[in-house]
């Protein structure tokens, strides 16, 4: 409990399993391909406190097959409270585990999300056990007490996928410093790397949950200020039964989206392949472009935010080359500064 020294900062340490490759710690998978996970909240949190957490799960939902769902009578639960901090336990330790996310300190959706993946099994990223070939860590700033925070795990599962500076589970250059304005992680070679975003889930932590949970989904992450996507083989025919999102996150806000190619098998009402885009970032986001399908091309879309989903889902009819669009993120008139 919050009593406990917290391994990382932020992680409570295991008494009986290990912390890495630990088969029982993850969540059960549905015969649906769906892993819920059931949670309570504190009912001290207000509505905005609520909103928050509820919008920091939603990007896990839209993203992968991880769907946080409100406890009725489950043995196995997380209970989200306003404790001493932000930290979480490792993985599904069994019965009601506690995940602090304090008022006011830990009210970030990036900060949200990475206590809930070390839930679901996650260590830090910096604490891989390749990552001396991408940071160097600053001994000398870090107080003896610090230092087992930034222990390197020598046999992580890494998953087979790349490190990534910009996961929601890096910890920032100057954490746990002990003199203002010395770094204790430097990204190598190039030190200018950003790491400690808290924007919300990088593409890439995106794909190690869908591989840690064997999730089918197909979802990709879009960070940049401007780019492209398309359905799968354009301009040759798409796959049927997929079902693919795309999330644009940028730092500037007023997305726009603009199609330049759009050929869907044609249904009434769209009922069978269709683009469906959303005004943030889930499928409980208002709907900015409602299911759309056949030749025609369609308007450009314009976002109120730096979020935008795009949903492209086939049948198991016929095909079609599918789409190609551009996205473009117009100017803030506030800056946001990483925040949300």
């Amino acid at each position: 409990d919050s009593s406990q020294y917290l391994q990382e900062g932020d992680i409570v340490p295991r008494r009986s399993r290990s912390a890495i490759n630990c088969r029982n710690c993850n969540w059960p998978q549905s015969h649906d391909g769906i892993v819920r996970v059931p949670y309570v909240l504190d009912p001290t949190y207000d509505e905005s406190h609520i909103k928050g957490i509820h919008d920091a799960m939603a990007e896990f939902e839209a993203l992968t097959c991880i769907n946080f769902v409100k406890r009725k009578t489950e043995r196995d639960y997380l209970s989200i409270k306003s404790a001493d901090g932000c930290w979480s336990n490792y993985g599904k330790v069994g019965g009601g585990q506690t995940v602090s996310v304090m008022k006011g300190g830990c009210m970030w959706k990036g900060i949200i999300q990475h206590e809930l993946d070390h839930a679901l099994g996650f260590l830090h990223e910096h604490s891989r056990s390749d990552r001396d070939k991408h940071v160097k860590i600053m001994w000398e700033y870090i107080s003896p007490a610090d230092r087992p925070d930034f222990k390197k795990f020598e046999h992580s599962n890494n998953l087979g996928l790349p490190y990534d500076y910009s996961s929601v589970m890096h910890y920032g250059p100057y954490t746990f410093t002990n003199t203002t304005g010395k770094a204790t992680i430097v990204p190598i070679p190039d030190g200018s790397v950003h790491i400690g975003q808290r924007q919300g889930l990088s593409n890439l932590d995106v794909a190690k949950i869908n591989k840690l949970y064997n999730c089918s989904c197909c979802s990709t992450v879009l960070e940049a200020a401007s780019g492209s996507l398309r359905s799968a083989n354009h301009p040759r025919n798409y796959s049927d039964n997929t079902n693919c999102v795309w999330l644009i996150r940028t730092q500037s806000r007023k997305i726009s989206l603009h199609f330049q190619a759009f050929e869907l098998q044609t249904t009434r009402g769209c009922q069978g392949d269709y683009v469906k885009v959303y005004d943030g970032p889930s499928k409980s986001s208002a709907v900015l472009m409602d299911k759309t399908c056949g030749s025609k091309l369609p308007n450009d879309v314009f976002a109120s935010s730096n979020l935008m989903l795009i949903e492209f889902v086939t049948d198991g009819a016929e095909t079609a080359s599918g789409f190609q669009a551009t996205f473009f993120s117009g100017r803030s008139e506030n800056k946001e500064n990483g925040k949300e």
